[in-house]
């Protein structure tokens, strides 16, 4: 199979955007830990497990049986001699795979190495494809087995500091040996920053890591020698720390071997794609030797192969001409011509810095000139001044899509309403992604050739070569960008408007996109590639203008491929200040080289994916640098700026709001360390790198933006409490608007709304003749007199009898009549006629219980002597199911919605995003309860709730079986409930205690966790992998969002303004997005918790209680509609809703996945260490005690 047909979908369809990131994520590694089936090395130092294969591994010319799995980061062929025989004392003498060999240590409980043999599908077919991308001329392999040994977050040996468990530096690593029939390949995945240190202290000296494949000794005739040693890495740190940066795959941190074959073997092969950029030094090029003209450079890079044809050292010349419909050569500069073109200058520059000074970047200074004032960015920010970001932080663009698009000869247009498009830059390397949603499948196959609809972005945070700016750093993010694209031969032509908004207050890159016009079709199934492109950029008053002709290659479904182009103009409108003498300097024209081009259509999820590196330079080429600071080759953290230095020479250098040594970086919590840095009635969040303020409730800014001054705002008095109504019992508030509201007396009282009194309703006639009426407060009741008998407002002198009284009295036995002859059942009455709730056979001893209507309870009969514990009628009856009843179903395969309703937990099977409401079904009878919350284990398929007519917490398995009491004792009102399925807890609400408590599963070792400043507790969720607790407190007087970590510290408050009555909660796992229904305001909205970018979703609500959510949509339960809402999240607009046959009120929601979501934390192995309880926090674990316990000991988080 030729490379461009296998290479180029591998790559797009195996890891997506891992190709163009530093290295393979964590998540991306091949599957491992428990949830995989993998076993676990004894924690220490130096320990080995032999694994028995299930078919060799080929290794040199050698076959082995077993291997032996080791602490230190290898895996060995024969049992591995003591590690002071071979560390630092390379090679050893016995057969080595080493992925990173060093003096390892898992015994701090963090660090742990997983392993197992695998010979499932989806792994061997991942393996297939990593190994046939590595090698592309060579023919396919297809492994039949493999061995998965993954080091994950493994420190050196060494006694730990205070805090060291979880701060220190870590490895993670992964090594995939994958056999074929005649060989095996080692597959070697080093994570991002999966590579945290390079050296390990071996005695008195440090030892560099090694990786490489030593054979051992290898037995001669009459002695032994040491056989091939092979070395990926060499004795110098910065061979280590590029084999996370570097690839011989095709994807950067993942390498591929050939390690051994059969029955001949030569030597171990490296993969033959390495991942080069292209202003690299071509490999095999000798220091020094200069390459004949006409050789071109070849660089493999994410599964292509791009040619660059060479620099003939002719300058590029700058024609002012107008703009032709056709001119092929590539780059083009063009000066245009159009008066269409709004070129104003910006207005700010006016006037002087004391009186403008607000209209600056907070990160910029202002400059008064003699002609007027300029904002001129910091050190270590840049921009134009009126917008300045910090240098080296990533940045993130979000907006809206709008408009239409006719697709090849259809002649009705796919339109865009609300799209969502979303970008991200690693500034300093110049990598950009940008992903468009909700792309119907007629239109985005064919919009994959518009890379540039992203490509904007790249250039405006392109990486900046010596003396050259990027759009950002020269015209900040306020501009209008206008583009033309018409595609040969069809002059098809589609324009794209985009308005930048500049910097929000989420410190995102606000853009409005609007696309008019039609492009050619590109079949589905098919794929683009668009090669390596120049464009040059001519700066001049106010306007930016580019201009170029781009061919890309469309591979189509039946294999063959099709070349096609089409010319691209582009127009870049601004306000700048003119008093600015650096402007003036500015190069008048500048070259933006775009390389590593990567388009993808997911047809699945109706996304369109462009990824691409972008660079701004001289349009001459110059001399390439070699400087990693200007190649992106440097390895510094995402959030970090590389500062070059002499010759390759380069400093990594934390971002402002980030420390860190450079190649790590972590956030500084600004609202932390400086608890007034927002000023009085200011509320601090802080940010990625930065922070915002924002006023508390009933504050705004003022006009200096800064200064938080009290607003004059409508206040409603009944809902903060401030009415001159009556008494609630009396009389009803009720808003209307502005600072009115009226007063009405409640039925049963009289009175103009202020002072309400109660009506006397025993009026002759309301109660029967000889009945007694009672007057009470708002109301009145009748009781027959002494002697008769009814309800008060019918009574008789004989009392009727009751269905147990006619029953036993039907058989001629009344209380005081004969006995009843042998074989004779006759039922029990109690004082009240009723049937008593145990029955007995007077002749055969035999008991049992039965309901309020003599039906005997199934289950309960019990032999001569014993007798069986019945219910009395007025609690509740023994609960049913889930049985396989005709009514009582186990849950079939797949992903499922589970609802409350009173005396009764149902659910309603999803066809992907969408209900199947005809198969909606009961899975649980529990009749006369009122059950509140409902929680889903996905590991062993329980669903848990709580109910409060005798308040308990139960569970019972979906696949069927009867309930089992968790928690049945110390309970008042519990309510929201929800499981940690990685840590086997679970919390709960409790509205009447006032408190959140966990306990395991099995209901033991009960905790509470929060009781305090809680006044209605009700929905509450669990984060499992960052180690977050979420609930909502309905308090009227002061409604609330709260988060802490899993064992209750941490706390805080994350919503807290314009709530009513937050019923429901739920968290998006894959957006990250708290998402919550409130009754009171009748919204539904979401934020990033991290973020607080708050937004609504819908209004209009009528009254939700449950909330869950499943990709796209959002499920709601609703008291007024009695029925199951769907939200589609991203179109902000209900979709569909279900209504049960028993219409009464639904209560909680949860999803029910087929498959436990992903992730990990700290308790999902061995209890985290733990000897009780172990609660997950976002950077490790703590030990916590059960209330009560003795004799255990806690340990604190992080530990």
């Amino acid at each position: 199979m030729g490379w461009q047909h296998r290479g180029w979908v591998v790559c797009a369809t195996f890891l997506g955007f891992v190709a163009l990131a530093q290295s393979v994520t964590r998540d991306q590694l091949f599957p491992f830990g428990p949830r995989a089936g993998d076993q676990i090395l004894d924690p220490g130092s130096d320990q080995t497990h032999k694994v028995d294969l299930d078919k060799p591994v080929l290794f040199f010319d050698g076959s082995f049986d077993s291997i032996f799995i080791n602490t230190n980061g290898f895996v060995a062929t024969t049992e591995p001699t003591s590690e002071s025989t071979y560390l630092g004392k390379m090679p050893p003498s016995f057969g080595m795979i080493a992925a990173l060999q060093g003096d390892y240590d898992t015994s701090d409980g963090v660090g742990k190495v997983f392993f197992r043999q695998d010979s499932s599908p989806d792994v061997l077919s991942r393996a297939a494809n990593t190994i046939n991308n590595a090698f592309p001329e060579d023919p396919e392999v297809h492994p039949t087995h493999a061995v998965v040994i993954t080091w994950d977050n493994i420190g050196t040996r060494g006694p730990l500091s205070r805090g060291d468990r979880i701060e220190k530096r870590r490895n993670t690593f992964q090594l995939v040996i994958a056999t074929p029939e005649t060989a095996s390949y080692a597959i070697v995945l080093y994570a991002e920053n999966g590579i945290q240190f390079v050296s390990t202290p071996t005695g008195d000296r440090n030892m560099i890591m090694h990786a490489g494949f030593s054979q051992g000794l290898v037995r001669g005739f009459l002695f032994s020698s040491q056989g091939t040693y092979y070395r990926t890495t060499t004795d110098d740190e910065e061979s280590v720390r590029t084999l996370a940066e570097e690839t011989n795959s095709g994807i950067r941190g993942v390498w591929v071997f050939e390690i051994g074959t059969a029955p001949y073997f030569s030597s171990v092969a490296p993969g033959e794609v390495p991942d080069l950029f292209p202003e690299g030094t071509p490999q095999g090029s000798p220091e020094g030797h200069e390459e004949a003209p006409d050789r071109r450079r070849l660089v493999v890079s994410n599964g292509q192969q791009v040619e660059y044809p060479p620099y003939e050292g002719e300058e590029i010349q700058v024609h002012p001409v107008q703009y032709q419909p056709h001119q092929p050569q590539n780059p083009e500069v063009v000066v245009v011509d159009d008066t269409d073109i709004n070129v104003d200058v910006f207005s700010y520059n006016l006037g002087t810095c004391t009186n403008n000074r607000n209209k600056c970047s907070q990160f910029a200074d202002c400059k008064d000139y003699s002609s007027g004032y300029c904002c001129h960015c910091r050190p270590g920010f840049y921009g134009n001044g009126i917008q300045c970001v910090a240098e080296g932080k990533p940045q993130r663009m979000n907006g809206k899509m709008h408009g239409r698009v006719y697709v090849g000869n259809s002649p009705s247009p796919v339109e865009f309403n609300s799209n969502d498009l979303h970008s991200y830059v690693v500034v300093n390397d110049g990598r950009s992604y940008v992903a468009i949603s909700d792309i119907p499948s007629p239109l985005g196959p064919s919009l994959q050739p518009l890379s540039a609809l992203g490509g904007v972005i790249g250039w405006a945070f392109a990486l900046e070569q010596p003396g050259f700016k990027n759009g950002f750093s020269i015209i900040g993010g306020e501009f209008t960008r206008q583009a033309e694209v018409t595609f040969l031969p069809g002059n098809e032509k589609l324009t794209i408007t985009q308005e930048f908004k500049g910097i929000d207050e989420h410190d995102h890159l606000a853009v409005s996109t609007t696309m008019e016009g039609r492009v050619p079709e590109v079949p589905g199934g098919a794929t683009v590639k668009i090669d390596p492109y120049s464009e040059i950029y001519q700066y001049s008053n106010n306007l930016i203008t580019t201009s170029s002709t781009r061919d890309y290659l469309v591979n189509l479904p039946d294999g063959s491929t099709d070349t096609r182009t089409y010319q691209w103009r582009q127009t870049i409108t601004f306000q700048s200040c003119q008093h600015d003498e650096a402007l003036r300097d500015m190069k008048p024209t500048q070259m933006l080289s775009v390389d590593q081009v990567f388009v993808m259509y997911d047809a699945n999820n109706e996304l369109i994916r462009f990824a691409m590196s972008n660079k701004i330079g001289d349009v001459n080429g110059g001399q390439p640098e070699e400087n990693p600071c200007f190649t992106g080759r440097h390895g510094c953290d995402t959030s970090a700026v590389c500062r070059p230095g002499e010759g390759t020479q380069f400093t990594c250098e934390c971002a402002t709001g980030f420390n860190g040594d450079g190649r790590t970086c972590y956030d500084v919590d600004e609202c932390r360390e400086d608890r007034q840095i927002c000023g009085s009635h200011a509320i601090c969040n802080n940010q990625p790198g930065t922070f915002r303020c924002e006023c508390e409730d009933g504050y705004q800014f003022a006009g200096d933006g800064q200064t938080c001054v009290e607003t004059d705002r409508p206040r409603d008095a009944c809902e903060e409490g401030t009415h001159t109504c009556d008494i609630p019992e009396r009389a009803q508030c009720s808003y209307t608007g502005g600072s009115s509201y009226i007063c009405s007396c409640l039925p049963g009282f009289i009175g103009d709304g202020r002072v309400c009194q109660d009506i006397d309703e025993c009026q002759p006639g309301r109660c029967h003749q000889n009945a007694v009426c009672y007057n009470n407060e708002g109301s009145f009741t009748c009781q027959c007199r002494q002697g008769y008998y009814g309800d008060g407002f019918y009574c008789s002198a004989e009392r009727t009898k009751t269905q147990c009284e006619n029953h036993r009295d039907s058989l001629g036995f009344g209380p005081r009549g004969p006995r009843p002859p042998v074989g004779q059942y006759v039922p029990t009455c109690d004082e009240n006629g009723a049937y008593e709730p145990l029955q007995c056979h007077g002749s055969t001893g035999h008991c049992w219980c039965v309901d309020r209507n003599g039906q005997e309870v199934p289950g309960t009969r019990s032999g001569p002597g014993s007798r069986p514990m019945c219910i009395e009628h007025g609690g509740e009856r023994p609960p049913v199911g889930p049985t396989p009843r005709p009514d009582v179903n186990p849950l079939p395969a797949g992903t499922h919605l589970l609802f409350a309703q009173s005396g009764r937990i149902e659910h309603v099977p999803l066809d992907g995003h969408d209900m199947k409401k005809s198969d909606a079904k009961a899975v649980l009878h529990l009749p006369e309860k009122v059950i509140i919350g409902v929680a889903y284990d996905c590991v062993e398929k329980m669903v848990y709730w709580t109910e409060i007519t005798s308040p308990s917490i139960s569970k019972a398995s979906i696949q069927g079986g009867e309930p089992t009491a968790v928690i049945s004792s110390d309970l008042d009102s519990p309510e929201g409930i929800a499981v940690d399925h990685l840590g086997r807890t679970l919390f709960w609400t409790d509205s009447v205690k006032d408190r959140i408590e966990v306990a395991s599963l099995d209901g033991s070792m009960r905790r509470v966790i929060v009781d305090t400043d809680l006044v209605n507790p009700r929905a509450i969720i669990t984060d499992p992998p960052n180690g977050n607790l979420y609930w909502t407190d309905w308090n009227r007087d002061a409604p609330k969002i709260e988060t802490s970590y899993m064992d209750g510290s941490n706390r805080r408050v994350l919503v807290k303004d314009n709530l009513g009555l937050p019923n429901g909660l739920t968290l998006d796992s894959q957006s990250s997005m708290l998402c919550w229904a409130d009754a009171g305001t009748h919204k539904m909205e979401c934020m990033h918790p991290g973020r607080g970018d708050r937004r609504q979703i819908v209004e209009g609500v009528q009254y939700p209680f449950g909330i869950t959510s499943f990709g796209k949509n959002i499920y709601y339960t609703d008291w007024r509609r009695d029925a199951v809402v769907v939200v589609d999240r991203y179109a902000g607009k209900e979709s569909d809703e279900f209504q049960p046959q028993k219409r009464t009120k639904l209560y909680g929601i949860t999803t029910a996945y087929s498959q436990c979501p992903s992730g990990q934390n700290y308790c999902a192995v061995n209890n985290g260490g733990c000897s009780h309880l172990c609660l997950a926090t976002p950077n490790g674990s703590s030990c916590k005690c059960p209330d009560n316990a003795v004799g255990c000991v806690e340990r604190g988080g992080g530990y």
